[in-house]
């Protein structure tokens, strides 16, 4: 997180935080739509699917692993990747809820 002391926010705002960096490349976005219309798990096709070196399809999927948005298993020679659920809910909810908050807040502010 940079110069930032991160011992002052919560682990939940670090963890979102962290998402949030993970999904703010449109490589990445293509990579969780693709995963999603695939409907199971992905191994060696995503780099098909983007104009990218296989290396640089890796390396966004190593940032996407990290921020726990996917998992990988092992099976072969290759990995094949899916959603993690967990993390989906938790943005999901974190979604839902900021929905919530600014639904109930019903104020004229900007």
């Amino acid at each position: 997180m940079g110069a930032s002391k991160t011992d002052e926010y919560s682990q939940q705002q670090i963890s979102l935080a962290a998402m949030f960096k993970a999904l703010g490349h449109p490589a990445r976005v293509a990579i969780i739509q693709f995963i999603l219309k695939a409907e199971s798990c992905i191994c060696g096709d995503i780099v098909n699917e983007l104009p990218l070196s296989q290396p640089t399809v890796s390396q966004h999927l190593k940032e996407l692993k990290s921020a726990g948005i996917i998992q990988g298993n092992v099976e072969g020679n290759a990995i094949c990747y899916c959603l993690n659920d967990k993390t989906v809910k938790l943005l999901k909810d974190y979604f839902g809820s900021l929905i919530d908050q600014i639904q109930l807040k019903n104020s004229n502010c900007c």
